[in-house]
């Protein structure tokens, strides 16, 4: 009897170390988080990842982020859904770059999956968390016609085909122009890249020499735009979208004329967070609003400190 008892007491310990082990790691289906972004190469998806990484401290939970290295390797992205939806994990927090090609893939997932920045038609999907692209678009044609007068040309810079939060901008923005009197002569993508936006630029610029002001749907096309307006020796006002801490670096040099900030902290904290409620069987909204931030000059300098409290 002696031995029987000393047998289930061990037993018993060993079940309770492995019930620990799982709890304090948060792997496995017991609770990891697995985040995929567009990429992790631009400032503005750190800063997503960087509010992921903090609500997984917070909340004692293992959080994975991956994402491919530029925005236009779409099929690596779907590779990086698929894998992270075989190791087993407690839900997921995606950012699709090409909505429409994850879906199938999202279509195998037995966890909550979750969106971020940019929304998809999916059935199983537990909530999108973002910014409204229609409206921020809205906000940055405005901003550039407070720059301009009626009838001035303007081109508009997109990011790669299939991107809807992209396309979505560029959509609000061109609204907005056209309402203020603007007439676009140019509207083309550049990948959400600077190199290329800058070469994108010097053609636009070279076919229609009267430009009087740009929109950006992303902060590093406005600055490879910046960079080829600049090579030419012109001045004109330029809008980007994101709010990168380089971008508003540039407004308060007095380069770039605006940004429509995005929250990208908040995004990824909130995906993390609504992520952990969701497997814990909790309500999450269907549609939550991180907001937006119109920067310019006057309020570029607050905005940059808050960035450089993140990065720290």
């Amino acid at each position: 009897m002696k031995k029987l008892g000393l047998l289930l007491t061990i037993i018993g310990l060993v079940i309770a170390m492995v019930g620990c082990g799982k709890s304090a790691s948060g792997s496995g289906e017991d609770g990891s988080v697995a985040v995929v972004l567009k990429t992790l190469s631009s400032p503005y998806w750190k800063y997503v990842e960087a509010g992921a990484k903090a609500a997984g401290k917070d909340l004692g939970v293992d959080v994975t982020i991956v994402g491919p290295a530029s925005e236009s390797q779409i099929m690596e992205q779907v590779n990086m859904i698929e894998d992270s939806l075989n190791q087993g994990i407690g839900a997921l927090v995606v950012s699709p770059t090409q909505p429409d090609t994850v879906v199938p893939v999202l279509e195998q997932a037995n966890v909550p999956v979750l969106f971020i920045d940019t929304d998809a038609d999916f059935s199983g999907k537990t909530s999108f968390i973002g910014t409204d692209n229609l409206t921020a678009g809205k906000e940055g044609g405005k901003l550039l016609a407070s720059f301009l007068k009626k009838g001035d040309e303007v081109a508009l810079l997109g990011g790669a085909l299939g991107n809807t939060a992209m396309d979505q901008r560029i959509k609000g923005a061109k609204e907005s122009l056209e309402e203020a009197g603007m007439v676009i002569v140019a509207e083309q993508p550049a990948d959400s890249d600077k190199t290329k936006a800058n070469s994108v630029v010097e053609n636009i610029l070279q076919n229609n020499p009267n430009i009087k002001g740009i929109f950006s749907a992303n902060d590093d096309m406005a600055i490879g735009a910046l960079r080829a307006t600049e090579s030419k020796g012109i001045k004109l006002p330029i809008i980007g979208t994101d709010g990168t801490a380089e971008a508003i670096q540039s407004i308060i040099d007095g380069d770039l004329a605006g940004s429509i900030a995005q929250n990208p902290y908040e995004m990824g904290y909130k995906g993390v967070e609504n992520a952990v409620k969701a497997m814990k069987g909790e309500k999450v909204e269907s549609r939550i609003d991180s907001g937006i931030d119109i920067i310019t000059s006057d309020n570029a300098q607050e905005k940059l400190d808050f960035l450089e409290g993140i990065a720290k």
